[in-house]
């Protein structure tokens, strides 16, 4: 595994390194040294499998209020999807700093989010699951999001949502706190 520093501290674009024989491949996608090792301490407790059936389909941008905020590791298993993060971690030198991603199978790449950060994605294909794993369960009271399309984040989605659900397209825009 290779880990690329992104415009976000603690995000890590991440690609692996599978070997490669007559039987296919074998590519080691967490090792929890390796992930400590590169500053991106992840331990997950959940995995949660996303699976979209229609090409356009927005979820995010999410994030879980402390002391539940969770760190991910998104992998795309099947389609295309861009993914985002923004760091909402008002401590952090990299405050309000975005950053996108294609992921997909044949990219052989993963996506690792910090806590404290927003993420959500956008299918680029029909049939694009997302599989994610998570530092912290799922805590409803801890459940937040902030709009997707803010224009304080600026972030560049490279096609515009068909289907996204009421809650995420009715979060506000994102109030930055005084640092």
């Amino acid at each position: 595994m290779k880990f690329n520093p992104t415009a976000i501290d603690g995000a890590f674009i991440i690609d692996l390194a599978p070997a490669r024989d007559a039987r296919g491949s074998f590519a080691r996608i967490f090792c929890e040294e390796a992930f400590a090792a590169a500053g991106a301490p992840l331990r997950p407790v959940q995995v949660n499998l996303s699976k979209n059936p229609i090409a356009g389909t927005l979820r995010g941008l999410h994030f879980q209020s402390e002391p539940h905020g969770e760190a991910k590791l998104v992998q795309c298993v099947r389609g295309r999807i861009f993914d985002a993060a923004v760091d909402l971690r008002p401590g952090s030198p990299t405050y309000l700093a975005t950053v996108g991603v294609e992921l997909s199978p044949d990219a052989e790449r993963l996506f690792h989010i910090p806590a404290g950060c927003a993420h959500g994605y956008l299918t680029l294909e029909p049939e694009s699951d997302v599989l994610y794993q998570v530092s912290a369960a799922y805590a409803p009271a801890a459940a937040s999001g902030v709009r997707w399309n803010d224009p304080a984040f600026g972030i560049q989605w490279p096609v515009v949502p068909v289907s996204i659900a009421d809650r995420d397209a009715n979060y506000p825009d994102y109030v930055p706190v005084a640092r």
